[in-house]
C-alpha cells in the first residue's frame, strides 16, 4: 500500500486560486491511476480529476477551471484550481486506485472508490 500526503489546501475569496499537492510513494504497479476526490461538509466523496497514461480526466463542475498534472520524477500530482467557487469548499484528498488506464476517468474512480488508497485530505475554503 502506498502513502499519498496532500497540502496546499486553505482559504480563498471566490474567483481565486489556489494549487494541491500530493507526495506519493511506494505506489503499486497496478495503482497507477491517480485522482483527486473531495468531500464537502454532509455529501458524499466525489471524483474530481484522473490522471494516468492517457489523457486527464474532469467532473463537469471543474471542467475548465482546474487541471490536473503529475511531476514523475518528483513524485508529485497536481491539482491547480482557477476560479473557485463557494461550492468548490471541501475536504481535497489524493488518491490511486486498482484501474486500467482506459477505467481511470472520474466516472470510472468514483464508482470503485471504496478500493481507493487515501491520503489524509487537504482543507478548501472559498469564502464570499
Amino acid at each position: 500500500q502506498g502513502q499519498l500526503m496532500e497540502s496546499g489546501g486553505g482559504s480563498v475569496e471566490a474567483g481565486g486560486s489556489l494549487r494541491l499537492s500530493c507526495e506519493y510513494s511506494g505506489i503499486p504497479a497496478n495503482r497507477k491511476c491517480l485522482a483527486w476526490f473531495r468531500q464537502a461538509l454532509g455529501k458524499e466523496r466525489e471524483g474530481v480529476a484522473t490522471i494516468d497514461l492517457g489523457a486527464p480526466t474532469y467532473a463537469d463542475s471543474v471542467e475548465g477551471r482546474f487541471t490536473i498534472s503529475q511531476d514523475k520524477p518528483k513524485n508529485t500530482v497536481y491539482l491547480q484550481m482557477n476560479s473557485l467557487k463557494l461550492e468548490d469548499t471541501a475536504m481535497y484528498y489524493c488518491a490511486t486506485l486498482p484501474t486500467p488506464t482506459r477505467h481511470c476517468t472520474v466516472a470510472g474512480v468514483t464508482s470503485i472508490r471504496d478500493f481507493a488508497d487515501w491520503g489524509q485530505g487537504t482543507q478548501v475554503t472559498v469564502s464570499s
